[in-house]
């Protein structure tokens, strides 16, 4: 974080402070609220969880030389006591990014926000110092935290947004106020949370209802191939820049193939030029990904040359994203395991076709979660895609829903051992050590909830008990 005295972060947030001999002390380190993550010079963030209180440890911290701890109570050590932690985080994190000076890029969709948010960052970063958030951490909290992680030095603040209901993202946005919006797809993750398809709309057009207008810099990236999407651009005053295959594109993708291996390879078109991509990800739906990240670099100024090289030496940063392993017996694993809707799991099992070509192929899935009514529906479909794009054997793992998954495969006509339904992780584990054979290709994939990175990571290291 840039340098605050305590009396000025305490000023921000609307605390008191305790404790603390001199007020005239900078934090220096990061901002953090898990106390393993301390360094000199840290605040720390007392947040209570359903498991832990973050008030406890506040001595622990102190003591690895954090400067102090917001927290919502005197803890006998240096503290900036507030009404409210999460709150006060917000603030601070506002008061932050307004001192700032970089540009801020905000993205949101229903799914590939965090592919997507990797690439936007590795493709920025060639031009100028960026900071963007890791893994997933797009909500309240962890969204604030990633902007504090920001310096003097950064020109480019890249932040990935989620939302679980109406005014999440206004709410956010407002936390961060961004100069670029990227809205990727409006898809049926957490459909059931929100109700239906065009309320996830409502909620992921909050992001360029939050953008400047055109006039002070404002510039919403929207899909051009998701309807729903591109409706966005009557909800912004922002300049709007479309991409996607569609030929009324501004940054569009011709040629699109898969190499042999599985991965996309592309034509860039932007509207300063064109050069050509051969990524190192897997699956096609990564051009959708990179042509977002595409749009948002060449509104940065960026060149299609300067681009097509980025995404073509972009890997995967974020965990158990399409990780890919070549076992030294010749067995694949693609481990896809940290989430999965029905957007992720379709393209998952794509890319496991391409790369399966002349293979064996497997797919172990489980449980998508929050898609309330639709679920027997999207679980059915899923286990009817895996045999029309002829998988060679279909693992569902878990309870009912994975049941679900098979019979749609049984319904599309898988018989005999084509289809297996199994417990749990251990129990896919065993079959596949007892059933894999060299060259064979094997996805793991299910909502993060049911923990099949397990299986994955069982298969890598061999030997490993999933348990």
């Amino acid at each position: 974080m840039i340098a605050l005295s305590l009396a000025e972060i305490a000023e921000v947030v609307g605390g008191q402070t305790h404790d603390i001999p001199d007020p005239s002390v900078h934090v220096t380190g990061p901002v953090v609220r898990d106390s393993r993550e301390v360094r000199e010079g840290s605040l720390f963030v007392a947040f209570v969880g359903e498991r832990a209180d973050g008030h406890d440890y506040a001595q622990e911290v102190v003591k690895a030389g954090a400067a102090a701890v917001l927290a919502s109570r005197p803890v006998g050590v240096p503290a900036i006591v507030v009404e409210d932690v999460q709150t006060a985080l917000g603030a601070l994190a506002r008061h932050v990014v307004r001192r700032l000076g970089a540009t801020l890029v905000a993205l949101t969709g229903s799914a590939g926000k965090t592919s997507t948010k990797d690439l936007i960052a590795q493709v920025l970063r060639r031009k100028a110092p960026t900071v963007f958030t890791p893994g997933s951490l797009n909500n309240e909290i962890g969204l604030p935290l990633t902007a504090l992680s920001a310096t003097a030095e950064t020109r480019f603040l890249v932040l990935e947004m989620g939302a679980r209901g109406i005014g999440h993202i206004r709410y956010l946005a407002e936390l961060t106020p961004p100069r670029i919006g990227l809205v990727l797809n409006v898809g049926t993750a957490h459909i059931g949370e929100f109700g239906g398809r065009e309320q996830i709309a409502q909620a992921k057009g909050e992001l360029v209802e939050a953008l400047p207008a055109a006039a002070d810099g404002g510039a919403a990236i929207l899909n051009a191939d998701d309807p729903l999407v591109r409706a966005m651009a009557s909800r912004t005053k922002a300049k709007v820049v479309l991409f996607g295959e569609s030929a009324e594109a501004d940054v569009r993708a011709e040629n699109v193939r898969l190499t042999d291996s599985g991965q996309p390879a592309f034509r860039l078109h932007t509207p300063s030029g064109a050069s050509d991509v051969t990524m190192r990800l897997y699956g096609e739906h990564h051009v959708s990904n990179a042509l977002a990240a595409a749009a948002v670099a060449h509104e940065l100024g960026m060149s299609a040359e300067e681009i097509a090289l980025a995404l073509s030496e972009a890997g995967s940063l974020s965990l158990w994203r399409m990780e890919v392993t070549e076992r030294p017996d010749g067995v694949t694993i693609v481990n896809d395991a940290y989430n999965a809707n029905p957007e992720s799991m379709r393209a998952a099992l794509r890319a496991l076709a391409a790369m399966g070509k002349g293979r064996r192929t497997w797919a172990v899935l489980g449980k998508m979660a929050e898609l309330g009514d639709e679920a027997l529906a999207e679980h059915d479909a899923v286990g009817r895609l895996a045999v029309r794009l002829n998988v060679s054997k279909l693992v569902a793992v878990g309870g009912i829903e994975a049941s679900w998954l098979q019979l749609g495969a049984y319904n599309e006509g898988s018989w005999g051992e084509e289809s297996v339904h199994v417990s749990d992780a251990q129990a896919a584990v065993d079959l596949l050590r007892s059933e894999l054979r060299p060259g064979d290709v094997v996805l793991v994939k299910a909502s993060r909830s049911v923990g099949l990175e397990s299986v994955a990571q069982a298969l890598v290291e061999g030997g490993v008990d999933a348990r």
